[in-house]
């Protein structure tokens, strides 16, 4: 049996790849740090090691692992948290892939993310061979995750079989701490908590499409290259359409220009914070906003087979697992 050494198992990504790697037959042994929440592998014929992203003996943890699947990150947007995202994400990436070298980890699937792309200023979807330049790339997250993706570049330098993969905005089940972009707003609007919406676009994709892409990555990627994994452009007045078709709840009607929200982000985070107030919205997450961040996904479909379920059949599986779990009432 097969062996594949997993980091961020327990987030939402990591969560759907863990079980689909189980379905498909392959032993998972996953890192966890002291005091993480397992709920979203309870029950899981799991190997659990624990530990941190950068810890020196992370390469006996890994040792006896054919394949590294390294999905681990910490996602922020709050400018507060430019240090812990350079430790986690870029030192982390770069620890993470010198352990897998010493361990002798035959492949590696590094999950990094559109972020590290950016967004093509021509207004066109921008693909794998699109990259803005790391300043232009607002906040310390894009930032964070194009320099851990250069780290993967380097490692294939040092002679490392290193497959890149980029998720888009995933929606499904197991999000246990819903994302900012993603499956937190669905549950907003779930709970009716979604009056206005600003006009602005994703590229949505089914998490369980994500998690085999990573599969896929594994057993026909390149190394060195990188892979959209994601399906559709929406806006978000399209996506809060489809909820309300699936739920009955009205969909808001009335847009907001940005300067609004950006205004109160900027209050909450730069003048009520330090006075101990938590913030509401990050002000990197309100710039994000301004401009639709759309993705061309044609290389993924074609090369990896990417699977394209449905974004209705995610909203879905995302309403269905919320209900179940009591994150929400309908």
């Amino acid at each position: 049996m097969q062996r594949a050494f997993v980091t961020g198992g327990t987030g939402f990504i990591g969560a759907n790849l863990v079980r689909l790697l189980l379905q498909e037959g392959y032993a998972v042994r996953a890192l966890v740090r002291p005091g993480s929440q397992l709920s979203g592998l309870q029950g899981l014929d799991i190997e659990f090691v624990k530990g941190d992203l950068n810890d020196d003996d992370l390469w006996q943890q890994m040792r006896g692992c054919q394949f590294l699947f390294h999905v681990a990150a910490h996602y922020s947007l709050w400018q507060a948290d430019r240090e812990i995202l350079y430790q986690s994400n870029v030192l982390g990436t770069r620890n993470v892939l010198a352990a897998a070298r010493q361990a002798g980890v035959e492949r590696t699937v590094y999950t990094s993310s559109v972020a590290a792309i950016g967004v093509d200023e021509s207004g066109k979807p921008a693909d794998e061979t699109y990259q803005s330049p790391v300043e232009k790339l607002l906040g310390d997250y894009k930032q964070s995750k194009y320099w851990a993706e250069q780290e993967a570049i380097k490692a294939v330098e040092l002679g490392q079989d290193v497959v890149i993969v980029n998720p888009t905005t995933p929606i499904g089940p197991w999000d246990i701490k819903p994302t900012p972009t993603g499956d937190q707003i669905l549950l907003r609007f779930l709970r009716r908590q979604m009056p206005v919406y600003t006009n602005t676009g994703l590229n949505f994709v089914h998490v369980q499409d994500v998690a085999w892409g990573h599969l896929l990555a594994l057993s026909k990627g390149k190394t060195a290259e990188r892979y959209i994994l994601g399906h559709k452009n929406m806006s978000l007045k399209q996506l809060l359409d489809e909820l309300a078709k699936l739920t009955g709840i009205p969909a808001p009607q009335i847009s907001i220009p940005a300067w609004i929200p950006l205004t109160v982000a900027w209050v909450d985070e730069r003048i009520l914070a330090p006075l101990g107030k938590t913030p509401s919205i990050p002000v990197n997450a309100v710039r994000m906003a301004k401009q639709p961040m759309y993705y061309d996904t044609t290389k993924a479909v074609r090369d990896l087979n990417l699977v394209q379920t449905p974004i209705t059949t995610a909203l879905q599986d995302a309403i269905d697992w919320f209900v179940k779990y009591g994150y929400v009432s309908l």
